[in-house]
């Protein structure tokens, strides 16, 4: 256990204004910053899973099977392999490989130029990946959508699924792949999956192991440096990751300071209000003038 020592105790009741000019500073001056980003960032980015752009894609999808949204339609329970993958297909293509790098993530890529830095992030759609930060200091705890594996876990490894996705998408009709594009594992001959977190049969590879090593690596040379944990986007569906780690080691890190960007959820645990600063705000609003 690390002794507390608040050094840098922030006045709680401050102005949007105020909270923006001192989060500045906290920044300009760590030894150390910690990005924890979760759908809020990509949301803030225009990687949107509802409204205009849900809909304007999969109009074919809504009529047939009653979908309300990208993020449900993830877990629709499909008959068949040839309309999962229809659907999948589609949603890997328009927010893995033809989703351009959002701004907010540009800014916070100039944000941390020359900076001591490693990213956390539950997103799955590589925009960390695509705007050029350094990927030796990312963690994508909750896997990647361009990345597909046997859905049984049979093996370890991953499989890139760029081409197959693009087929899948050029040659689907009625909601449906041909028969000779669903994907079987190459060693058990189960069917395949994304790579995405969402059942016990979720594969991390070696990877995953060493980016999650760099990550323990990174908090046990900073955890007594100004190391400041810039929380972006992060609400409460997956809290045991960013969230609420960052609380703890905001608590029990001598010089840590927290940073929480989102709109809502912002609540900040009485223990460490003295070392934390919230704004509620969109992001894409946000980090244009910490770069100011």
């Amino acid at each position: 256990m690390f002794e507390i020592r608040n050094k840098n105790k922030i006045k709680i009741h401050l102005t949007i204004e105020e909270k923006i000019e001192k989060t500045k500073k906290v920044c300009s001056s760590a030894d150390a910053i910690i990005i924890g980003a979760g759908a809020g960032l990509s949301n803030a980015a225009g990687i949107l899973y509802a409204g205009k752009r849900f809909n304007d894609n999969f109009k074919d999808f809504i009529d047939k099977y009653g979908m309300t949204d990208m993020y449900t339609a993830g877990f629709y329970p499909f008959k068949t392999q040839q309309e999962k993958w229809a659907y999948w297909s589609r949603h890997i293509l328009m927010n893995r490989y033809n989703a351009l790098v959002g701004k907010p993530y540009k800014d916070l890529l100039k944000l941390l130029q020359n900076k001591n830095y490693f990213v956390i992030t539950t997103n799955v759609d590589a925009q960390f990946y695509k705007a050029g930060f350094d990927s030796n200091k990312i963690w994508a705890v909750q896997g990647d959508y361009g990345k597909i594996q046997c859905s049984k876990s049979c093996h370890n490894t991953l499989y890139d699924n760029e081409k197959l996705v693009n087929d899948m998408v050029k040659s689907q009709q009625n909601c449906k792949i041909p028969d000779v594009l669903v994907p079987h594992c190459p060693i058990c001959f189960a069917d395949m999956e994304v790579n995405i977190r969402k059942d016990m049969y979720f594969v991390q590879d070696k990877a995953w192991y060493d980016a999650a090593y760099k990550y323990e690596k990174f908090l046990s040379e900073n955890k007594n440096s100004n190391i400041v944990f810039l929380e972006l986007g992060v609400g409460y569906n997956t809290p045991t990751i960013i969230r609420f780690p960052f609380e703890r080691y905001t608590h029990i890190f001598n010089n840590a300071t927290l940073i929480r960007i989102n709109l809502g959820k912002l609540e900040i645990p009485q223990k460490i209000k003295n070392k934390s600063i919230s704004i509620c705000n969109n992001i894409e609003n946000v980090l244009p003038f910490l770069l100011d």
